[in-house]
């Protein structure tokens, strides 16, 4: 394995969304966060915007933002991709919001220290 200073930021953002469990969701913000780069969410909305043509599958679905908003359903093909991946591991959204954010919350910061 590489050492955690020759991964790039992409790759460590992708690691991270790979360990989102199945009916979990995070946000962008706080995979930014765990990678030690606060301040960096957008960043990591741009790596997953990327993540599409890599070989191994990443969960970017489970990724939006910090209200619980599927600000990246327009990169899944049609708007309502995302929507129905989510909604197929439990979500419940109305007006493109996860009701249920706080419930399916998962913080990388606590589960995976």
């Amino acid at each position: 394995m590489k050492n955690e200073k020759d991964i790039s930021f992409f790759e460590k953002v992708y690691i991270v969304a790979r360990k989102i469990p199945r009916g979990r969701v995070t946000s962008y913000g706080a995979i930014a966060a765990f990678i030690a780069a606060p301040g960096s969410a957008r960043m990591v909305g741009w790596a997953l915007n990327n993540c599409h043509s890599l070989d191994k599958f990443v969960p970017a679905h489970r990724v939006v933002n910090r209200n619980g908003m599927l600000t990246g359903k327009h990169h899944f093909g049609n708007t309502g991709t995302m929507k129905q991946l989510l909604e197929n591991e439990g979500a419940i959204i109305e007006n493109d919001r996860i009701i249920n954010f706080r419930e399916l919350f998962w913080n990388p910061s606590t589960e995976l220290s």
